[in-house]
């Protein structure tokens, strides 16, 4: 057990909270406002196309253990031999045709629902951490009491509009009985939308179920209230149990992310436009399944490619190569109208040290850039995703308001132009007292929660405090304030009897 939930009773963490009214904390919606960055030319883009069309032609896709996926593919007319699945050119952009182009995910506070798509970006915590770390009880197995601690902090911040699915694998609740507990924390401790489980289809059924009691089931078949991230089994497979958890979201017309993880000269080619090849060939076939499960279902494309040492075979993240394939990606998802699921704030570092923030800020700021419509892993992310730090959650959030600051462009109004305080300032005067910087001063300029912009004899005497023990300070006073985003008990008593008749009706099961 670490500090960050040992230090003080809770009228200790009460005297110590900042009082603050949690209702009035909205992430504002992003509209992107600045534009993509277009890496390659319309004769580039076509060429792309043709090389995953030749590959789902000649090589094709293997889906093992599913034989409802490969029959509703074989209707559709692929070629099918065996778990082999083969298309013919433009058959699976074809499939994919009916996905919406943007959608919203409905939370149960309607104020904090997101649209996914188009010109929208949505910002969600780091996600799928065995390990998690704070500065005064170090590097530990997650639990479900620091799961529950990621699901408030994402709550509380005011730049991360979703609450994201599993920030950290709670390791002490058995394996098969954990979904529950998350989904019901996402349901309990945050208002914001959030993720479902997707390691088998029963869980996912489960996740949807849940939902089904918090939103009422003819709302849920006709919006999307939850979110599916799963994972192809790189290079060019989809496992059974993955195909099935597809079908299950998509039947009951929930979102599914369709995300290849391709760990360059591993798992895909050691060149950057191979590697972007084979992840565009896997993301279609995983969203043209959702299409030929319910036509016009919700679906995001996603690839995550990341480089390598390749002396030494470890991952390696914020580096130039994906951050390239992120514009080509974007410009790819933009060509097919599908949304989009790009990167994050990614490092390798094991700390919060200059390596985490390089790398860090240069694969968010290259997700921005690309036209990414739903940012995972934007706040927390450490140690190539083995650790959810705490510091660093806090860290990423204050950099993703900035980038958020970024994408919303100028104010190119009569306000940002200024004339009126343009033509009151005589030569040679100043803007301090100008009624232009009174009306302005408090949103003229994004300031970071955790920055010390203080005089080096300021900062000096105020003992010389760094930004990791900054963002602990502020951690404790977040983990200390107690509010609770209001939930129907009836509505709560209905899914905790869910939850507690499924556990009850298995064995525990730890792997």
């Amino acid at each position: 057990m670490g500090a960050v939930r040992s230090r003080g009773g809770a009228a200790a963490r009460r005297r110590q909270a900042e009082h603050i009214d949690m209702s009035q904390i909205r992430p504002t919606p992003l509209q992107r406002r600045i534009g993509t960055y277009d890496l390659v030319d319309e004769a580039t883009l076509a060429e792309f196309e043709r090389q995953v069309d030749q590959l789902l032609e000649t090589v094709g896709i293997e889906i093992r253990g599913d034989d409802v996926a490969i029959e509703l593919f074989r209707q559709a007319g692929a070629k099918v031999d065996g778990a082999r699945l083969r298309f013919e050119p433009g058959l699976v952009r074809q499939l994919c045709a009916t996905a919406p182009s943007q959608f919203t995910q409905v939370a149960r506070n309607r104020d904090r629902s997101v649209t996914i798509g188009g010109d929208q970006v949505v910002f969600s915590p780091a996600y799928g951490s065995p390990f998690v770390r704070d500065r005064a009880g170090g590097r530990r197995y997650g639990t479900m009491e620091d799961f529950k601690n990621f699901v408030k902090l994402a709550w509380q911040s005011r730049y991360l509009h979703h609450s994201g699915g599993t920030i950290c694998e709670p390791v002490d609740i058995p394996v098969n009985k954990r979904h529950l507990d998350m989904v019901h924390a996402h349901i309990t401790h945050s208002d914001k939308p959030f993720m479902g489980s997707v390691t088998t289809a029963e869980r996912a059924a489960d996740s949807i179920e849940m939902c089904r009691i918090l939103f009422g089931k003819q709302f849920v078949d006709e919006n999307c209230v939850i979110l599916a991230n799963i994972n192809v089994n790189s290079p060019l497979v989809y496992d059974g149990e993955v195909t099935r958890v597809i079908r299950t979201y998509a039947a009951a017309n929930q979102a599914v992310i369709a995300l290849p993880f391709i760990l360059g000269g591993a798992m895909g080619p050691v060149t950057m436009p191979g590697a972007i090849v084979q992840g565009l060939a896997e993301a279609l076939v995983g969203v043209a399944l959702t299409q030929l499960v319910r036509p016009g279902a919700p679906a995001i494309m996603g690839i995550f490619l990341s480089s390598m040492s390749l002396r030494s075979g470890a991952p390696t993240f914020g580096m130039p190569e994906p951050s390239l394939s992120y514009f080509v990606i974007g410009q790819m998802a933009r060509r097919w109208k599908l949304p989009l699921r790009l990167g994050g704030s990614l490092t390798a570092s094991k700390i919060n040290d200059a390596q985490a923030a390089q790398e860090s800020a240069d694969s968010l700021f290259a997700t921005i850039l690309s036209g990414a419509n739903f940012v995972l892993h934007a706040a927390g992310w450490m140690e190539g995703a083995l650790v959810m730090d705490y510091e660093k959650f806090l860290i990423d959030e204050d950099h993703v308001g900035m980038m958020a600051r970024m994408a919303a462009g100028l104010d190119l109004d009569s306000n940002g132009f200024a004339q009126d305080a343009l033509e009151a300032v005589i030569p040679g005067g100043h803007f301090l007292d100008s009624a232009h910087t009174f009306a302005n001063y408090k949103t003229a300029f994004f300031e970071p929660e955790l920055s010390d912009a203080k005089s080096f004899e300021q900062w000096r005497d105020d003992g010389e405090v760094d930004i990791y023990e900054r963002a602990s300070r502020l951690l404790q006073k977040r983990l200390a304030r107690e509010e609770m985003p209001p939930l129907d008990p009836a509505i709560n008593r209905e899914i905790k009897a869910f939850v507690e008749q499924r556990k009850a009706g298995m064995p525990d099961a730890w792997y």
